[in-house]
C-alpha cells in the first residue's frame, strides 16, 4: 500500500527538527492525549463493568433470583410442599423456606446495630456455596438447635464479638402484657463468621436455624418466603409464569431484576455516561492531529512542491501525511490499550500501593459496598475502544492530507 519512498519520507516529517520543533510538540501532545484517553477509557470500562459483574454476583449469591410470597400478609403455612412443587420444575435449582425479619443486634460490650435475621434450614444454609466457602471462623457443622446464630465479619468486629461469644436480638414486634408492649429479646451463640466481600451483607445479615427463627418471631410453622434460584438469572419471567402455573394458587412472586432494577438502571446509566465523557479525550486528541498535519503541511509546503516537480503523484503526497498520521494515532493506541491492560489486571495492587503511600482509603467499602475495586476486561469492549480510537485517528488525517495533495507547486514554489 506504501512504498519504501513514501514511509521514508514519512518517517523524516515526523523527526524533530529545530526548524519545525513546535510542530513536533502539538504532535507529541497528540500522540500522549490519544494513549491516556484509551488507557483510561479501557481502566474505566472495565472496572465499571467489574463493579456490576461483582454486585450482581453478590446479590444473586446471597438472594434469591425469585422470591415467593403468600398473597395476603402473614407467612406461607404449606412452605414444605410449595417448595418441592417448585424444586421439581425445569431449570430450578433450589428452593428455601425463610423467614425473616429486621432486629437490632446488640452485645454485652454495648455495642449496637440494625440487621436483618434469616430463619433457613441448616443444611440449606450449608448448600449456600456463597457463605459455606467464606466462612472466616467457626463451623457451620454447630448451626442448628435453638441456641445459634451465624453473622459476618464486620458485624462481629463492630459489636466486638467473637465465635463462642453472645448477642441479642432485639425485636421491634414486641409482644403485649398487661404493662404494655415489651421488646422482644433473645441472646445467641455465635457459631460461625463468614464475609462474602459487600459490606452490606457483611455488617447487616445474621442466619438462625429456621425452627429458631420461627419461635423468635412468632411465625408458627410458616415462612415469609420461598427463596428460589434458577439455572438462567436471565429468564426470571419465564420462570415467574412456570412457578404461578405449577402452584396454582394465588402468591406474590418478586425476582432480582424487580428488587434491583434501579439500582443496575443507575449503573448503566452512569456506565454509558463515563464512555461518552472519556471519548471526548480520544476525541480532542484527533483534533491535535488535525492541527499538528495542517502545521505540517504549511510548513513542508516547499517540500511538497519538490516532491511534485520530480514526479510525485497527489496519491503518493497524500499517502505521506496519512502515514504521519496514522502513526501517530496507532502508537498511542497500541501503547494506551497495552496500559490500560496492565493497569486493570493489577488494579488492586496499584490501589493497595497507593492507599499506604497516601495514607488513605482510596475504596470505602461502606461507600461502594465490595471491599475490593473489580476490574473485569472485555476483550471486545476494548476492540470497541481500540477501534474507535483507530477510526477517529484515520478520520483525523483525511483532510491535511487531503489539501497537501491538492497544494499547487507553481504557486508555491513562486510564493517561495
Amino acid at each position: 500500500m506504501f512504498d519504501a519512498f513514501e514511509r521514508t519520507v514519512a518517517a523524516r516529517y515526523l523527526l524533530s527538527r529545530k526548524s519545525d520543533r513546535f510542530t513536533s510538540v502539538i504532535a507529541t501532545f497528540s500522540f500522549l492525549g490519544i494513549m491516556l484517553g484509551v488507557a483510561t477509557l479501557i481502566i474505566v470500562m472495565s472496572v465499571m463493568g467489574g463493579f456490576r459483574q461483582e454486585l450482581l454476583g453478590r446479590i444473586l449469591g446471597l438472594n434469591g433470583h425469585l422470591g415467593v410470597y403468600a398473597a395476603e400478609r402473614g407467612g406461607i403455612p404449606d412452605y414444605a410442599r410449595m417448595a418441592e412443587t417448585i424444586r421439581r420444575l425445569p431449570g430450578v435449582l433450589s428452593a428455601t423456606p425463610i423467614v425473616e425479619g429486621q432486629v437490632l443486634l446488640t452485645a454485652e460490650g454495648g455495642g449496637a446495630t440494625g440487621g436483618l435475621a434469616r430463619g433457613i434450614r441448616p443444611e440449606d444454609l450449608r448448600a449456600r456455596r456463597i457463605i459455606a466457602e467464606n466462612i472466616r471462623a467457626g463451623s457451620l457443622e454447630r448451626f442448628g438447635g435453638e441456641d445459634a446464630i451465624v453473622i459476618g465479619t464486620r458485624l462481629a468486629n463492630r459489636l466486638g464479638v467473637s465465635v463462642g461469644d453472645r448477642i441479642t436480638l432485639v425485636s421491634p414486634q414486641g409482644r403485649a402484657t398487661v404493662l404494655g408492649t415489651v421488646p422482644r429479646l433473645r441472646a445467641y451463640s455465635i457459631v460461625a463468621l463468614f464475609e462474602v466481600g459487600m459490606n452490606e451483607y457483611d455488617s447487616g445479615f445474621v442466619f438462625l436455624p429456621l425452627p429458631a427463627a420461627q419461635l423468635y418471631f412468632q411465625t408458627g410453622d410458616a415462612a415469609t418466603q420461598i427463596e428460589v434460584f434458577v439455572q438462567d438469572p436471565t429468564r426470571v419471567r419465564a420462570a415467574n409464569r412456570e412457578i404461578r402455573a405449577a402452584l396454582g394458587q394465588p402468591v406474590r412472586i418478586l425476582d432480582w431484576q424487580d428488587a434491583n432494577s434501579s439500582f443496575f438502571a443507575a449503573v448503566q446509566v452512569e456506565r454509558n455516561v463515563m464512555f461518552l465523557i472519556l471519548t471526548l479525550i480520544i476525541i480532542v486528541a484527533a483534533f491535535n492531529i488535525v492541527s499538528s498535519l495542517i502545521m505540517l503541511v504549511k510548513d513542508k509546503g516547499r517540500d511538497i512542491a519538490v516532491l511534485r516537480t520530480i514526479g510525485a503523484t497527489r496519491g503518493a503526497v497524500m499517502r505521506i501525511f496519512l502515514m504521519c498520521g496514522a502513526l501517530i494515532g496507532v502508537v498511542g493506541t497500541a501503547l494506551g490499550c497495552l496500559a490500560g491492560v496492565l493497569f486493570c489486571l493489577n488494579i488492586e495492587s496499584i490501589r493497595q500501593f497507593v492507599q499506604r503511600l497516601s495514607g488513605t482509603e482510596l475504596f470505602s467499602p461502606e461507600v461502594y459496598f465490595l471491599t475490593q475495586l473489580p476490574a473485569v476486561l472485555n476483550w471486545g469492549e476494548v476492540a470497541q475502544v481500540v477501534a474507535l480510537a483507530l477510526g477517529l485517528s484515520l478520520l483525523a488525517t483525511l483532510y491535511p492530507s487531503w489539501r497537501a495533495a491538492r497544494t499547487d507547486p507553481v504557486e508555491m514554489l513562486r510564493h517561495e
